[in-house]
């Protein structure tokens, strides 16, 4: 019997079909675990585990992770996780890899029940941030597709942002497809967030970046957390790197500070506020475009940059106002902004009523400074017309810079008339204190503006000066109480009885005039005044005030920690009459009401008035430069320094001038006629 032998050729097929058959009978994806596991732990930076994996090959390749799991980091009990996905499918479109490997398309990723606890270890380090590897741009982009979601839950809990509220997350067909949306994507939450209530809702659409510029990613989120209200609405051409954005925000709420624990960036206190804009994204940086609306009672208009930084936020602004209310700036000098009316806060109409019930004259609430090293911020801002029936500033500007924590205002500048009130600030915090120092000059401003505000008396003239202060405490009355640095102010022309009234109140001005014996209009020719400030004691150096009826002299202190003034002003007048030898005025007690009492005994020492003016020579010689670079050359005030010059050389000697100086003005020395 003849044998038959098979061609090797056919054994070898037999071979590798027997192969196939056996891997096709016998093959489990499950083998592909360990290596997709490690990937996937890798790229978050954290264990990831999958029960099992299964592959469907085709065109569409579909490949689905079963009980996905995905650890805490260190500082997590070893038990505990942070999330969980009963099924994850993910579909890849292989024809399209094969043509360009450089995109990695995904039509569709399809996740059932996932479940995450977010949430801090023991020490406050979150788990939410992945720590996600980097190829450095070397590997193919991802484009996603559909994304679908079943039954999504998250618990959010952050002890430190006072945050417990739980996310519901799903997609839905949509109600209504006429935009070109298949489906939508619905985030749910509720709970607490900076301590106070939160409610939200987003819909955005279910299909993330395979998209025609026909069809741009359709956001509407709305967030109410306590009494701030967010909305978000518009569209993104790329959604998962938010570019091509035209997005409309709305921000409302009683008080901009309230969004700190909302956006990250520290602002002071305002009043009730609405502020809408163009929200976009570019260069790096989150931009707040053609943003308008209302602070309190001022009008906001401008743009806001924000890049998130490495170490911190840098926020860039640019801001303007029509209209400015001051009040409504109170914030950005710690102070509570706005009236306590409707729309206050409770702690804002708590620290209104207490500053009125103060004895106090300066503002002793702590300084309400943001978190200052939360973020870094140039901020340029311009008011174009200040409001106010009583404020006689007519416009602002505002030039700021925060850096680590340290305030500078270079400058802070307001327009009165033609003149101008600007100046250098810079506060450094220091613990619970806060570093400041303050240079403030006054160039050529407008009395008559000043008068107008009192809306009880008119004038004309200028007022010129420097104030330099350098102190440090929590509040403006410490750092005042503690500072060092002095007061020189000079006026030529104006009402003194309207001065008296805008600077002291229509009670104290009046009494103050009536003691004086001056009428209910007097002229000023020229007031000098040089007041140095030491560990909070305003000593006097020369307070001179030339008026067409009078010379009046002032010597004393104020001392500015216990808010107590000691202070004496003589008058001589310069139409001598029968009767008009006023005594010497003692203004004395604390500084929010003072008494306002003769000092008879010094009646009939008539000479000190002739003698102080003999002994304000030097200083006055002194001040002569700085007089003429705040008011100008040819003014009353320098020919009232001369004239004093000239009586004093006539009325005293020089052993008259050498008494008068060791005594002091107040020493009753007779004048020589």
């Amino acid at each position: 019997m003849a044998q038959h032998r098979f061609p090797r050729w056919l054994i070898a097929i037999g071979v590798f079909v027997a192969a196939i058959v056996l891997v096709v009978v016998f093959w489990n994806w499950d083998w592909f675990i360990p290596f997709v596991q490690a990937r996937a732990s890798a790229t978050l930076g954290r264990p990831v585990t999958i029960a099992h994996l299964h592959v469907h090959p085709g065109g569409i390749t579909r490949i689905v992770a079963d009980d996905v799991e995905i650890a805490n980091p260190d500082g997590f009990p070893p038990d505990s996780r942070m999330g969980r996905i009963d099924h994850l499918a993910v579909d890849v479109d292989i024809g399209s890899l094969l043509h360009d490997r450089s995109v990695i398309v995904v039509p569709r990723v399809a996740v059932e029940h996932p479940v995450f606890d977010i949430g801090t270890s023991p020490s406050g380090e979150p788990n939410w941030k992945l720590a996600m590897s980097s190829s450095s741009g070397s590997g193919p982009s991802v484009k996603i597709g559909d994304l679908v979601i079943d039954d999504g839950h998250a618990k959010v809990v952050d002890p430190k942002l006072k945050a417990n509220f739980a996310l519901d997350v799903a997609t839905r067909e949509a109600k209504d497809a006429t935009d070109g949306e298949r489906a939508q994507l619905l985030v749910d939450a509720k709970g607490t967030y900076a301590g106070q209530p939160i409610t939200g809702r987003f819909v955005g659409g279910a299909v993330l970046s395979l998209r025609d510029k026909s069809h741009p990613y359709p956001i509407d989120l709305h967030v109410e957390n306590g009494p701030t209200h967010v909305a978000v609405t518009g569209t993104v051409q790329d959604p998962l790197a938010f570019k091509g954005a035209d997005i409309k925000l709305d921000l409302a709420g009683p008080d901009m500070a309230q969004l700190y624990h909302l956006t990250g960036i520290p602002i002071p206190e305002t009043p009730p506020y609405r502020i809408t804009g163009d929200l976009d994204y570019a260069d790096r940086k989150i931009r707040f475009d053609h943003m308008v609306g209302r602070v309190g009672h001022s009008d906001l208009e401008g743009s806001i940059a924000v890049d998130p930084g490495t170490e911190r936020p840098h926020m860039t602004a640019n801001l303007s106002s029509k209209l400015v209310n001051l009040t409504d700036l109170g914030g950005f000098i710690g102070a509570t902004p706005g009236p306590a009316g409707k729309g206050a806060t409770p702690e804002q109409q708590r620290e209104k009523t207490a500053a009125k019930r103060s004895p106090n004259l300066l503002p002793d609430q702590p300084i309400k400074v943001p978190k200052l090293k939360a973020a870094d911020v140039d901020l340029r801002y311009r008011g174009h017309r200040i409001e106010g029936r009583s404020i006689p500033l007519d416009d602002l500007a505002v030039d700021l810079t925060v850096r680590d924590g340290d305030i500078r205002v270079h400058p802070l500048s307001f327009g009165v008339g033609r003149g101008r009130i600007s100046g250098n600030i810079d506060l450094t915090p220091r613990g619970d204190e806060l570093a400041l120092k303050a240079d403030v000059e006054f160039q050529q401003v407008d009395v008559s503006r000043i008068m107008a505000a009192t809306h009880t008396f008119g004038g004309a003239g200028t007022i010129g000066g420097r104030a330099v202060l350098d102190g440090s405490g929590n509040s403006l009355a410490r750092i005042m109480g503690d500072g060092n640095g002095d007061l020189k102010l000079f006026m030529t022309g104006g009402d003194l009885s309207g001065l008296l009234v805008a600077l002291s109140g229509l009670e104290f001005g009046n009494a103050l005039l009536s003691a004086l014996g001056l009428p209910e209009r007097t002229q000023v020719r020229c007031m000098i005044v040089d007041l140095p400030l030491q560990r909070g004691v305003l000593d006097t150096k020369v307070l001179l005030l030339d008026t067409t009826e009078a010379n009046i002299i002032g010597s004393g202190t104020i001392n500015l920690r216990n808010e107590t003034i000691d202070y004496q002003l003589k008058t001589e007048p310069k139409h001598f009459t029968i009767g008009s030898l006023p005594a010497p005025i003692d203004i004395r007690g604390q500084l929010k009401s003072p008494s306002i009492l003769p000092d008879p005994a010094a009646l009939a020492a008539r000479g000190g008035i002739a003698a102080a003016l003999g002994v304000l020579l030097t200083p006055l010689a002194a001040l002569l430069p700085t007089i003429q670079l705040g008011l100008g050359k040819d003014t009353d005030c320098s020919r009232t320094v001369a004239e004093i010059g000239e009586q004093g050389k006539n009325r005293m000697s020089p052993a008259e001038i050498r008494r008068h100086t060791g005594h002091g003005a107040a020493s009753g020395g007779r004048s020589r006629k």
